[in-house]
């Protein structure tokens, strides 16, 4: 890859921390843009069709949408972070695709607007995140020695946690060796640790505060 890279980001987004662990693992020199999604600048429009994060602009080009970027900067970046066999390759796209639903499960449980929905969608999160655990290998990555792409799509699943911790414990990752492992592993790797700035526990806390969800109301009791 050659030429000027430019990533468009907000400081929440999960996806856009997968790109920013793909660029970091590659050593691809990017500079980072991050946009307020409520306020969505005009030049940013142009250049996102859909209207979200991240973009990646290679020179003249917008690429949009995290998992075409991933499939982007393996096809034109040093390092590959996927098998080289084409079945495992495929099998970890597909767990790729899990990890998105595990981040729409996320967002559903934070977003509950009561008690009987938050226990509900709690419930939906962990029966995933059983998958998860019968499939991983954390020795100490999702698939064994290697680094891959699905470990840096978990990475940022497992930043939520960081913060869901201090309001409660939920038992969505509660008795879960394999998981424990491969969350802790992800936690200290140099670029999942710089995928986010050093103020995203203080953003992810108020972004839950604004919510008006029920998870709102736990945090506001933790913090009593």
């Amino acid at each position: 890859m050659s030429g000027s890279v430019r990533l468009i980001s907000h400081k929440l987004c999960p996806y856009v921390q997968r790109a920013v662990i793909a660029l970091t693992e590659k050593g691809v020199a990017f500079e980072r843009v991050d946009v307020d999604l409520a306020n969505k600048p005009d030049w940013f429009l142009k250049v996102s069709p859909l209207g979200r994060t991240p973009v990646l602009q290679v020179r003249d080009t917008a690429i949009f949408e995290s998992a075409v970027i991933l499939e982007y900067l393996e096809e034109t970046g040093p390092k590959p972070l996927h098998p080289a066999d084409p079945l495992r390759r495929a099998e970890h796209r597909g767990w790729i695709e899990f990890g998105s639903a595990v981040l729409n499960d996320i967002a559903g449980f934070y977003s509950a607007p009561d008690e009987a929905a938050f226990k509900a969608k709690a419930t939906q999160l962990e029966a995933r995140i059983v998958r998860l655990e019968d499939r991983i290998a954390a020795s100490p990555w999702f698939d064994g020695e290697a680094f891959s792409l699905v470990d840096a799509v978990f990475g940022p699943v497992f930043r939520y946690f960081d913060v869901f911790d201090e309001i409660g414990e939920f038992g969505i990752l509660a008795s879960k060796p394999k998981l424990v492992h491969w969350r802790a592993s992800l936690a200290v790797r140099p670029s999942v640790k710089s995928a986010v700035s050093t103020e995203y526990p203080a953003l992810l806390r108020d972004f839950l505060r604004r919510r008006n969800s029920w998870i709102s109301q736990l945090q506001a009791f933790a913090a009593t």
